[in-house]
């Protein structure tokens, strides 16, 4: 195991010596939404003096950078003397996300080049445009380069187009920026989007997972696969009916339909409230499908699973990748890689768990869920 802690500002900056004496590093990373972690580390002062508001945790694993990003709570720190909390120096926690937590707490402005008060009552549209190009354009101008100067992102780049996606379109107005990109990425071809830390900034990429079937496999045989849970659960939706606004004559109704689903198992019909007046450039056919890929036959997969010379997780596969693991009951699933979770401590090593499943396959709680989906639908309500 070879596992360093920096701590840097803003523009990247290491701040001080790597943070030594950590007892515990816990961190996730997930498919299009922002990782986080957590670290418990000895209290010693240069630890302290470098854990300040503003600065950035980076976990580097083997000499690569496995996520790096802001310290949402830099300081958790509990001491005592006599068996009352923590000998001294004390212990320190520090929470900390990946940096496309930055870009998450964007809404998306109908106007992204206009001041919030000059902002029109209408909707941002991007129409009939490739799926990279609009979830890169959705970025830019509300936090990249490309933005207002007081919302833009420091040292925040966009990386090389990657050309990739499908054509697609977008109509969206005070959403939040993540959930407009996650719709355009489903609907443009099933595209995923990061983070990276180069060594002078911060660069957005898009890209394409890649089918790895026959090459990441897990299975108890290679000696890679030390526990499996599994779940199969019937969908939520298999018929997506989407509605237009009521405010448009006559009002647009579409019916978005996985009927192979419906054939297997039965069919379930869910309502959506659509983002566009009409269907004309397929923002109601979007919504729906954005609605089947949540609500299909949730494959929860949860596994872990060991770092072999053949297999390793963010070498040979990564977020999005699709992977195979067989069961010991002999049944094989095939599926994307949702999440990738490493813990570690000093004297057990790694342990990485990946979830492998559908959008719902899921570790939240169900209130987490739950708010995010009220979340969305009021978003939603604004961009009509």
């Amino acid at each position: 195991m070879a596992i360093q802690l920096l701590v840097t500002n803003q523009a990247l900056t290491v701040q001080g010596d790597p943070l030594a004496d950590w007892t515990s590093l816990d961190v996730t990373l997930r498919f299009n939404e922002p990782g986080s972690g957590s670290v418990d580390l000895v209290a010693h002062p240069y630890v302290m003096n470098q854990l300040q508001p503003g600065n950035r945790l980076v976990v580097i694993r083997d000499g690569e950078i496995w996520m790096a990003g802001p310290m949402e709570i830099p300081q958790d720190f509990t001491w005592g003397i006599g068996g009352e909390g923590e000998a001294p120096p004390g212990k320190v926690r520090v929470n900390f996300a990946d940096d496309l937590a930055r870009p998450a707490g964007y809404l998306t402005w109908p106007a992204p080049a206009s001041a919030w008060s000059a902002q029109p009552a209408t909707a941002r549209q991007i129409l009939s445009t490739n799926a990279e190009i609009i979830i890169r354009t959705l970025v830019n101008e509300n936090c990249g380069p490309g933005a207002l100067v007081a919302r833009r992102i420091p040292d925040f780049a966009l990386a090389t187009l990657a050309g990739v996606g499908t054509t697609t379109s977008v109509n969206t107005r005070l959403e939040g920026l993540l959930a407009t990109c996650r719709r355009v990425a489903i609907d443009g071809g099933g595209l995923g989007f990061r983070t990276r830390q180069t060594a002078t900034q911060i660069e957005f990429e898009v890209y394409a997972p890649v089918d790895r079937t026959s090459t990441a496999r897990f299975s108890e045989g290679l000696g890679n696969l030390r526990a499996v849970t599994y779940k199969l659960s019937a969908p939520t939706v298999t018929h997506a009916l989407v509605t237009g606004s009521d405010q448009a004559t006559p009002r647009a109704y579409v019916e978005v339909a996985d009927t192979a689903a419906a054939a297997l198992w039965w069919r379930v019909e869910q309502l959506v409230n659509g983002s566009a007046d009409n269907d004309t450039n397929g923002e109601l056919t979007q919504d729906g499908t954005e609605a089947l890929a949540g609500g299909s036959a949730p494959v929860e997969l949860a596994t872990i699973t060991v770092d072999t010379e053949d297999l390793k997780a963010g070498r040979d596969y990564g977020l999005g990748d699709r992977v195979t693991v067989a069961l010991p009951t002999g049944v094989e699933v095939a599926d994307l890689v949702r999440s990738i979770h490493l813990h570690a401590t000093p004297n057990s090593g790694e342990y990485v768990t990946s979830l492998v499943g559908s959008p719902e396959a899921t570790s939240d709680p169900q209130m987490v869920r739950l708010v995010r989906e009220l979340g969305r639908r009021l978003g939603r309500l604004e961009a009509r």
